[in-house]
């Protein structure tokens, strides 16, 4: 059993972040819904179809991992955010948790555990979407989507619940959707799920959480009045040796044809953005370094059927080649030697074959 709420940040700063080979690149504000878009995994601008949000603070990209020694510990409920009120009450279902939100009538998060072994469920779809008895405010119902244009799109998906039919089953409570343009939904976001189902088997267990970017001038849908996001987030924690790591996405509603990269930020990033404190369990100095750090390199690109995000498809018909930067591309392990003797374990995209404490 596993599995938060959302108050937006219209703050847009000027903000510095480190690139892969350390050098501090000065970014500058974008106008909420600008045109122009920040990317913040390459340190530029790209012009395309994500709708620039507010980023904040001080982010830093890297590599390879820090060389902080990280004593993993087991924590129950590690993949649950801090509440913020005495009054939130989180729901438990068979595969993840929730905290619902009335007043946009859907959940601010949904996080849980994914194992290896939960990706190789069997359990096909129900499709049998319904009420939450849960929800005692009543959650929202088919009316409200029905002519909508929306999909009813997963938070926790079907797709990571496989490995139990009463998981797959209450996958499909309307307190686990929320309103999403087709094209985002069948598209990048569930390209999205299956590379968190991938870290799943490379890293042997992630803890994940999701939710809708909410704020209060969102416009609404059917008789309950069910909020439609503008961007939605996904948070990452891999707590497992001997590569400790996290990261984050924000992605905006709308159909997207750039590779996942593009969209990767800092986990503090996600917390300015929502107000949500994520895996608050974490030892705090861990917290720190983990949420402040994104390491792309550290993370395998690659999907459960064997193809890279080199060269992804969006909504469109034509596929879109990733940026040529070092940290989107295959990242090697070190070929440094650990004062005990033994090869290092970290994965470098320097040409040295080396990462940076090797150098």
């Amino acid at each position: 059993m596993r599995k938060l709420t959302a108050v937006v940040f219209g703050l847009f700063v000027v903000f510095a972040a480190n690139d892969c080979y350390g050098r501090n690149q000065k970014l500058t504000p974008l106008d909420y819904g600008s045109s122009a878009t920040i990317s913040p995994a390459y340190g530029s601008y790209v012009r395309g179809d994500l709708g620039a949000f507010p980023l904040d603070g001080h982010r830093q990209y890297t590599d390879s991992l820090l060389p902080t020694s990280f004593r993993v510990r087991w924590v129950s409920g590690l993949e649950l955010p801090q509440l913020n009120s005495v009054n939130d009450k989180v729901i438990r279902k068979t595969g993840f948790s929730l905290l619902y939100n009335e007043v946009h009538e859907q959940a601010s998060w949904v996080a849980y555990q994914l194992t290896q072994s939960e990706t190789q469920g069997i359990i096909e779809r129900t499709d049998n979407f319904r009420e939450d008895p849960m929800v005692k405010t009543g959650s929202a119902t088919s009316a409200d989507y029905q002519g909508s244009g929306y999909d009813r799109g997963h938070l926790a998906p079907a797709g990571d619940m496989g490995w139990s039919s009463l998981a797959m089953s209450e996958s499909f409570y309307y307190s686990n959707m929320s309103p999403q343009v087709p094209a985002f939904n069948r598209g990048i976001w569930k390209r999205l799920e299956e590379q968190v189902r991938f870290w799943a088997v490379d890293n042997d267990t992630v803890y994940v959480v999701t939710g809708p970017v909410l704020s209060g001038d969102l416009p609404k849908i059917g008789p309950s009045q069910v909020s439609v996001p503008r961007y939605y987030y996904k948070v990452l924690l891999d707590y497992s040796e001997p590569q400790v790591k996290g990261i984050g996405f924000v992605m905006p509603n709308m159909g997207l044809k750039l590779p996942l990269q593009n969209y990767a930020v800092s986990i503090d990033s996600v917390e300015r953005l929502t107000g949500i404190n994520f895996f608050p369990k974490l030892v705090d100095n861990q917290e720190e370094i983990i949420e402040k750090t994104v390491c792309l390199s550290c993370w395998n690109w690659g999907s459960l059927g064997g193809s890279s995000q080199s060269s992804v498809s969006g909504s469109g018909n034509s596929a879109v080649s990733a940026p040529r930067h070092p940290a989107a591309s295959g990242a090697v392990q070190c070929s440094g030697v650990t004062q005990s003797g033994v090869r290092c374990k970290r994965r470098t995209t320097s040409l040295s074959g080396r990462c940076y404490q090797h150098q």
